[in-house]
């Protein structure tokens, strides 16, 4: 079977790993995807943008890059879109109209219920096959729409939970995102805030980039381990805070006590906050909030990211009512996706 598959995130590259080793099949992967997992026809380094501003500014490439995947749909027997609704929704769109025929899945759906919610009857009409990571999902959409809620794919990837917490926080972890927009925000924050608290700290830097890119975008590092293993150092840490995005949500399940933190830049923070009307942006706290009524970790966004709030919340958190929490989101979720979706990919 070849495969179509638009993966340009890196957290879609984990789960579609994960997916891959449960496909039977020998399924060739073609497309936006991790070098690992085969020959894509795009360095993903290059689809590493934050906001809409960005966006903007990459345009005219990722025109050119949605053709490029159109034209490619033809020779393909199915195709897989992973996450990134802006681009793979348009892209959706455009190989039905070319290949009616052509079956599409959709795996980790836009947000439409937080945002955008006209686009929910676009995706029942274009996508053939909807795969829900969230319980909640398939209530926004028509009763007749190809959805089904097939698990988390976090729950494929994660191998360790945290069963119990130790008396006194004695290491942190701090995770100040993947993008270097976001890096360089919060660095400056997250180096005085280790300086205040004195705890042994391990700063996580994905392992794509160069010693000269570190070197630019986090400082000044001689107090921190440095890690590159992110779920490694988040089991084996007692406390962390952490840039919004899917490291919240593993952190959440894994049950290690965080706080979240996240300094858009100004204009995407001001189109955002007209878009998105949530009361939450770290996902976890969306889910709890939908089945328990309320957060399971604090949450801090743009001017209230300073060393003082984050000092402040870390000083009164209740660890001990986190872990019951996330035990109950675990239990919420119920299981992972892979193997669904890989059924799913191979059905005839």
């Amino acid at each position: 079977m070849k495969l179509l598959v638009s993966a340009l995130e890196h957290s879609a590259n984990v789960h579609l790993k994960s997916l891959k080793k449960e496909l039977k099949q020998d399924v060739e992967f073609v497309g936006i995807f991790d070098s690992n997992l085969g020959s894509p026809i795009v360095d993903l380094r290059s689809l590493a943008i934050m906001g809409f501003v960005d966006v903007i500014k990459k345009i005219r490439f990722f025109f050119k890059l949605n053709a490029q995947m159109v034209d490619l749909a033809e020779d393909v027997d199915k195709v897989l879109l992973i996450d990134s609704s802006g681009f793979n929704l348009p892209l959706a769109k455009k190989i039905k109209k070319r290949y009616p025929d052509k079956e599409i899945i959709y795996y980790i759906l836009p947000q439409a219920w937080a945002w955008k919610k006209k686009r929910i009857p676009v995706l029942a009409k274009t996508i053939d096959k909807l795969a829900s990571i969230l319980p909640f999902e398939s209530d926004y959409y028509p009763k007749d729409a190809p959805i089904t809620y097939v698990g988390h794919p976090l729950l494929d990837t994660i191998t360790e939970y945290k069963e119990s917490l130790n008396d006194e926080v004695k290491t942190i972890a701090f995770m100040p995102g993947s993008r270097k927009g976001e890096i360089k925000k919060l660095m400056p924050v997250f180096i005085e805030l280790q300086k205040k608290l004195a705890i042994q700290a391990t700063i996580i830097i994905p392992k794509h980039f160069s010693e000269v890119e570190i070197q630019e975008l986090y400082g000044t590092l001689t107090s921190f381990k440095i890690s590159n293993d992110a779920h490694k150092t988040l089991v084996e840490s007692d406390f962390a805070f952490i840039c919004s995005g899917t490291a919240t949500l593993e952190a959440s399940l894994i049950g290690i006590p965080f706080i979240l933190s996240y300094i858009a830049k100004p204009l995407d923070y001001f189109i955002a906050s007209r878009l998105i009307k949530l009361s939450h942006i770290g996902l976890s706290n969306i889910m709890y909030t939908k089945f328990a009524g309320r957060s399971i970790h604090p949450e801090f966004i743009q001017e209230d990211v300073t060393v003082e709030k984050l000092a402040d919340a870390f000083y009164t958190y209740d660890r001990s009512r986190f872990l019951d929490d996330s035990k109950a989101l675990r239990g919420y979720l119920k299981h992972g996706s892979s193997k669904t979706i890989a059924k799913i990919i191979e059905e005839k």
